[in-house]
């Protein structure tokens, strides 16, 4: 990690995940003691551009936390501070360097990372608001309350391992709730000592503890979730006798059974765990308003075994609990066929097991021919990929398209340099569009960029009109109406990776627009490359 003042946050060693303020790290023998003497003040500006307003914490870390400002884009910012900076401080940020790559709404946006030797800083985004593990002192959250923050955690988790990187800390108290209702997550961990899969279990846990009030990892803790650990302690979970886990149901009235079972599923060792964006779909699918919640009141326990026959694992045994179809199918089927294919799976292990046997096959799924499981959520072929400019008449920036799809991420196409970020102000974007050659079932689309700064949208329509100035106006015309939006758009990015996961589950897609409105600076003017763009979907 460099010494010198003042390193921009490209310029740092990439490493692993996301930095945050607030209940995160917890603290070890090695961490450095809170600087008292030549501790910053309020009104001291850093790096030029970061004026400290208010200390805040010290967190588990022994990091100072203060609220800040930007005085160039004048936006409130929370500045996290360590001394001495260097080599002591290459994991927060390594960590911020990566967390700056990954741009999600349910992600805490990190915007800078400084080391000055004698110290050194990350600013983020700031969130006005509370921990979850702050929110739930009063009491349990109520279920639907509880399946929406799961539902935002694990769609940032997605985010983050569409990326290939691990997010490592995810536990009560760096899951952030703002005023307004929006859930993010932060302080994530770069010392590769975890992996996708313990993230995705790590969402059972907050499902969990939103539920009861109570953490079920006492014994392999998160980081900054040891029980009776300082300002990090979350109270244990119940256990019987054997030291297993009482289950949501056990320890409140109230936890619908299919939410019970399926946090329960997620916290047993030996059940395997859906990939992330399976889990948030799915959560998505049961985060619905308090009013409708009774059209899953008896859709039966959900589960994530690979085998149907599988035999139930001690845990689930000891729970009365069946293990049964995987999650991945129960994504594409209707409702009404959840409420009868899934009937079997009640949560009463003594039933008879024919007593709720599915309607026979009809003519379209003939008889021995089991029910086809939903395909799995993969990186989708692109069958044309072409360059979008509407309001060009010389159509001179069109070529190297292909670039774009060949997988090769230091390789893509790039925009001419113009003089203004609006495109020097001569047009209205331009975009990439994208034929799938066929409707697919698609989860996300993620596009890699040469240059943080960008401002882009994702656009979806069923029109492939021709390769021309009028065609390119008719294709934007027609994808810009209402409802074709996928996902919320990113303005003026702090990040080289944009993430659209705004899909319906529901809708197949075809044709995609990723379009561009404004240019990043570059050092001769205004200026993008889109590096690579992924779909992933069945």
């Amino acid at each position: 990690m460099p010494s010198s003042a003042g390193p921009s946050i490209d310029t740092i060693t990439e490493g692993g995940r996301v930095t945050q303020v607030g209940e995160g790290q917890e603290a070890d023998e090695s961490a450095p003691p809170v600087m008292t003497f030549g501790a910053p003040t309020a009104g001291e500006v850093l790096a030029e551009r970061y004026e400290l307003v208010e200390h805040i914490n010290n967190d588990s870390a022994g990091r100072l936390v203060w609220r800040g400002v930007d005085v160039i884009l004048r936006r409130p910012v929370a500045v996290v501070l360590r001394y001495p900076g260097g080599d002591s401080a290459t994991e927060m940020l390594q960590a911020a360097v990566a967390a700056s790559r990954v741009i999600h709404p349910n992600l805490v946006g990190v915007y800078d990372a400084i080391d000055e030797a004698d110290r050194a800083y990350v600013v983020r985004e700031w969130v006005d608001g509370q921990s979850l593990r702050d929110l739930a002192a009063d009491g349990p959250l109520d279920p639907a309350r509880a399946t929406a923050i799961g539902n935002a955690v694990a769609s940032a988790l997605a985010a983050v391992h569409a990326t290939g990187m691990v997010h490592g800390n995810v536990h009560p108290g760096t899951v952030m709730i703002s005023d307004e209702g929006r859930v993010v997550l932060a302080d994530a961990r770069t010392d590769g000592d975890d992996s996708q899969e313990n993230d995705i279990r790590a969402v059972g846990g907050v499902l969990y503890f939103a539920l009861t009030g109570y953490w079920p990892h006492a014994e392999a803790p998160l980081r900054g979730a040891t029980a009776g650990h300082g300002r990090a302690a979350i109270p244990d979970a119940v256990r019987d006798a054997g030291g297993a886990i009482a289950a949501p149901r056990q320890v409140r009235a109230g936890v619908p059974a299919y939410l019970d079972d399926l946090t329960m599923d997620l916290l047993d060792a030996e059940i395997a765990p859906p990939s992330s964006d399976v889990l948030a779909a799915e959560l998505a699918r049961l985060d619905v308003p308090a009013e409708e919640e009774h059209y899953l009141d008896n859709s039966g326990p959900l589960r994530f075994a690979a085998d149907t026959e599988e035999e139930p694992s001690p845990l689930a045994a000891a729970g009365g609990r069946k293990v049964a179809l995987g999650i991945a199918s129960l994504l594409v089927v209707a409702l009404v066929g959840l409420l009868i294919g899934i009937n079997t799976l009640g949560d009463d292990g003594d039933k008879d097991p024919q007593a709720n046997q599915p309607p026979a096959p009809t003519s379209t799924a003939p008889a021995g021919d089991a029910t086809p499981a939903a395909a799995a959520v993969r990186k989708l072929a692109v069958k044309s990929v072409r360059i979008i400019d509407p309001d060009s008449q010389k159509r001179d920036e069109l070529g190297g398209a292909d670039k774009i799809i060949d997988g090769d991420a230091d390789k893509g196409w790039g925009t001419d340099t113009y003089t203004a970020a609006k495109f020097g102000n001569q047009k209205s974007g331009m975009g990439v569009w994208l034929d799938l050659g066929e409707p697919h079932s698609v989860k996300s689309v993620q596009a890699v960029l040469s240059a943080t700064g960008a401002s882009a949208e994702l656009l979806t329509g069923t029109t492939a009109p021709p390769s021309s100035s009028n065609g390119d106006k008719q294709m934007v015309q027609a994808y810009k109406t209402p409802n074709t939006t996928i996902g919320q758009p990113f303005e003026d990015h702090d990040g080289t990776t944009m993430t659209f996961n705004g899909f319906d589950a529901d809708q197949k897609y075809q044709y995609l627009l990723f379009w561009i409105t404004e240019l990043p600076a570059s050092e001769r003017g205004f200026q993008v490359d889109v590096q690579e763009i992924t779909v992933q979907g069945s």
